[in-house]
């Protein structure tokens, strides 16, 4: 469950946070109609393909954002810092102001609908941002301050009423302090404030006789003594409740003004929705940018996927250059083959083949670049996938159970316009119940959902289908090669060499060549001589019966 190895993985060239979810969303909703998924591929086309420099400078804006869609929810929802809110609208207004600068050129240079409407409206969306940050005081703003956060108080009446009512009780007390001096006959006292306690006369122990009784003592040192005159605390208490009062009523309007920042939620968030589109058109351009990748075309009315030379995106960025993926042709088709089954031995990469097919088959719906030489796709309304083997011990479901369940599922919703893969169904039971599943089903999709389907199975059974269907089902395997010489010593003792080929071929493999995974997995020797010795044994015992049904045949016959 880790992003590392996904076809997300891939694709991800983003940016920035809200474009990266954005194409999380692509990747889990591909588009159903083939002018929008035009439209994505002639936006990625002319990024690729262009050579204008407005493309470097609209990608330059994306790098190093904040993550302003969720900042802007924050906002929205009223729980956003001063900081994060003037980080937003700083952020807001500084790229509407830079695209501003850049609309003549997108205007002559950026010809792609998506992309040119895309890029013009942000400046129109984010147009009323600026009022909201002239009426910031930054350094306010960044300290958190929401006393001193607004410039000008003539829109904040009850704000600006308090503060005149704390520097009447301020001018009050200060006008104070020429009668303090008379009193203790000091002209030059002044406050002092120690530990956070404001307008404090200080007096030294030496001269405390001079200090009216009515004085409280609020601190002392050895060598001084600090009051506060019956004025001051009464005053002093009044400031202090006005300051709280202050800060309450601050917090009011700043709810009230991110309220009013709020009314113009949709269209801000209408303009981050615009670059996070286009971060996501860049992150596919970067993809489609990759070595062998094409265009595909894709169709309404057309149920066919056609892909010459395809290969696993995943698994190709993983090899790298050094160890390139085997591409494989697929050619499915509504009016002609429409279902492979394909058979092989294991490991040899049936299991690939038909992921990449389906991952080809989403990142062209979702208006991407594709790993092929050339590829057709005929738009389906979903993937059905039955693959892996797990249990469900919480619901009491045995892994062959899970498997079921799956199958029905896709079973009742599977269309004929649906790609549907299932790999190596009925394989959690026994060899006779698991092809008579395997064989009712696969036909089921045959004869009546009609889907366009790639069926995985050990069962050479199974493959009997194409002569009953000729035209609509065709046997596949993935090629290999056994080591004659080799194979020719160890007969009878050892599992055969296997050499895998990763090719997608026509025909139908007889064997799944089992012992010789067992013998990459480190499996002993001895297990393997006797499972080789006992395989032959069972083989022979096979071959018999199918003699002795072919004589009781010709017998009846005759």
């Amino acid at each position: 469950m880790k992003t590392r190895g996904s076809l997300l993985w891939v694709l991800d060239h983003t940016k920035t946070s809200f474009g990266r979810r954005r194409l999380k969303k692509w990747v889990t909703q591909p588009l159903m109609k083939s002018s929008e998924i035009n439209a994505r591929l002639d936006a990625v086309s002319e990024i690729l393909l262009s050579e204008s420099s407005v493309f470097g400078q609209i990608r330059n804006l994306l790098c190093k954002l904040p993550d302003i869609e969720r900042g802007l929810c924050s906002v929205f929802h009223k729980k956003c810092s001063t900081q994060e809110f003037f980080l937003i609208v700083s952020t807001l207004s500084r790229l509407d102001l830079e695209i501003q600068v850049l609309v003549p050129v997108i205007h002559s240079h950026v010809k792609t609908p998506l992309l040119q409407n895309a890029l013009l409206e942000i400046p129109e969306l984010l147009s009323p941002v600026k009022h909201y940050l002239e009426i910031l005081n930054e350094e306010a703003a960044k300290t958190g301050d929401k006393t001193q956060l607004f410039k000008d108080l003539a829109d904040f009446p009850v704000i600006r009423k308090k503060k005149e009512e704390i520097l009447d009780v301020l001018s009050k007390i200060q006008l104070h302090l020429t009668d303090i001096r008379k009193q203790i006959k000091n002209p030059s006292a002044e406050y002092v404030t120690v530990s956070g306690q404001e307008f404090m006369i200080e007096v030294k122990n030496s001269h405390k006789s001079s200090v009216p009784s009515d004085w409280v003592m609020i601190s002392s040192t050895k060598a001084v003594s600090r009051f506060h005159s019956p004025f001051i605390i009464e005053n002093y208490r009044h400031l202090n409740q006005l300051r709280e009062q202050l800060v309450l009523d601050c917090s009011a309007e700043w709810l009230n003004f991110l309220d009013h920042f709020s009314e113009h939620y949709h269209p801000v968030s209408k303009a981050i929705g615009h670059l996070a589109t286009v971060d996501c058109l860049f992150s596919l351009a970067q993809v489609a940018k990759q070595g062998d990748y094409c265009r595909p075309t894709v169709q309404d009315n057309c149920r066919e996927i056609i892909i010459k030379n395809g290969r696993h995106p995943v698994i190709d960025v993983l090899l790298g250059e050094q160890d390139q993926y085997v591409p494989n042709t697929t050619n499915l088709s509504g009016d002609g083959e429409r279902v492979m089954i394909i058979t092989g031995p294991n490991m040899g990469g049936k299991s690939s083949y038909i992921k990449q097919v389906a991952l080809i088959t989403v990142m062209a719906q979702i208006g991407s670049y594709v790993p092929a030489e050339e590829s057709t796709v005929g738009i389906v309304d979903g993937i059905f996938t039955r693959m892996g083997a797990a249990d469900n011990i919480y619901k009491g479901r045995s892994t062959f159970m899970e498997e079921l369940i799956d199958t029905a599922e896709i079973i009742r919703k599977a269309t004929s316009r649906s790609l549907v893969i299932l790999d190596e169904l009925g394989r959690g039971t026994s060899t006779h119940d698991g092809i008579a599943i395997a064989y009712a089903t696969l036909e089921h999709f045959i004869r009546d959902v009609e889907s366009l389907t790639l069926f995985v199975t050990h069962y050479p059974s199974v493959c009997e289908l194409e002569k009953v269907y000729p035209e609509k089902v065709g046997n596949y395997h993935m090629a290999f090669l056994v080591n004659e010489e080799e194979s020719a010593e160890q007969k009878g003792t050892n599992p055969e060499f296997i050499t895998f080929l990763y090719q997608i071929t026509k025909g139908v493999s007889a064997r799944s060549y089992g012992l010789n995974v067992a013998k990459l997995a480190d499996i002993p020797e001895e297990i393997l001589k006797k499972a080789a010795h006992k395989s032959k044994e069972l083989e022979r015992i096979k071959v018999y019966y199918s003699l002795w049904n072919l004589k009781l045949h010709l017998h009846t016959v005759v």
